[in-house]
């Protein structure tokens, strides 16, 4: 009788805390400075969701570590709902790098996956180049005189731009920052003269005249730069590189907490409002339910781990 009148009161409480949540405003914690791709997803997603939940959603930009002292921090919070963690590519590529260990992998619960979209390489407008085989031409002519800005060792930035430097032969300087933000700042100065960061962070810039287009790392054109090539046929095939975004709590979170987040979350990537603006900036939705989001975070571990000791990849 006990361990019923137990079990009944954990329902009961179980069932009243999801009725009372949230009872005050919920913390996003973004492991990267503000201005990259995962700062332009997670403030997109955070505004609509503040509205649905009633609550305001803040933002908390927790950069360094190439992203682990965000992803500490937002393991080392309490389980209640009130601490949500933006992951990205970069986390399962922190660990392949072994800045996080295997075992973080079960510090944290999948909510909801957000989005997915392509790299864009990008020059400053004073690069006297066009297209991304007149980039190529430029580099080869001027071996390790070229400059490429990165969000940092292990990023996403990084690591596209690695694999893009492999598949066309060209000897360039990838110059590491603190965050995507930063590096694209340098870009648009022309600090360094080549960027191949997210679409989602760079095509404002290009819209804007700050930047220009030359190459897609995705499989198809995206609809918000029509005239844009894709690497292959620019001639380059083999450099795509694609990231994601989703979000994630501390375990031990409530279900019933978990499944109005994650329910709340979807409503906001399938708005009409969501997606004029993954259109917009080269990105979609990425549909799948927590549980094939947890799977696709392991699945992407192995992968860039099988992947960074292929390439010799090393942690700085």
């Amino acid at each position: 009788m006990r361990a019923l009148l137990g079990l009944i009161f954990a329902i009961a409480a179980t069932f009243a805390q999801a009725q009372a949540y949230p009872a005050k405003p919920v913390r996003l914690i973004i492991p990267f400075p503000p201005g990259g791709s995962n700062d332009v997803v997670g403030r997109a997603v955070a505004a609509q969701l503040g509205e649905r939940l009633g609550q305001s959603v803040v933002i908390d930009n927790r950069g360094g570590g190439g992203g682990t002292i965000g992803m500490n921090a937002a393991a080392k919070s309490p389980a209640d709902g009130y601490t949500l963690l933006l992951i990205s590519v970069g986390y399962p590529v922190s660990i392949a790098l072994r800045w996080m260990p295997e075992e973080s992998l079960q510090w944290y619960v999948p909510v909801a996956p957000i989005g997915t979209g392509p790299s864009l390489l990008v020059v400053p407008n004073s690069l006297p180049v066009n297209s991304v085989k007149e980039l190529v031409g430029l580099a080869k002519s001027k071996p390790g005189a070229l400059n490429a800005g990165s969000a940092g060792p292990g990023s996403f930035q990084h690591l596209a731009t690695e694999l893009f430097r492999l598949q066309a032969g060209i000897e360039i300087v990838i110059v590491q920052y603190k965050g995507g933000g930063p590096a694209l700042t340098d870009t648009i100065a022309g600090q360094v003269q080549m960027n191949i960061g997210s679409a989602v962070q760079n095509i404002p810039h290009v819209r804007s005249g700050k930047l220009r287009a030359l190459g897609v790392g995705g499989k198809e054109r995206i609809a918000a730069l029509p005239d844009v090539p894709t690497f292959a046929e620019a001639g380059f095939p083999g450099a795509e590189a694609t990231n994601w975004w989703g979000m994630v709590a501390p375990i031990g979170t409530p279900a019933a907490v978990l499944t109005r987040l994650q329910k709340d979350i979807e409503a906001v990537v399938e708005s009409p409002e969501m997606q004029k603006r993954f259109q917009l900036e080269g990105a979609q939705a990425l549909r799948m339910t927590p549980q094939e989001f947890g799977n696709l975070v392991a699945a992407e571990t192995a992968k860039w781990t099988r992947v960074v000791k292929e390439a010799g990849i090393k942690a700085e």
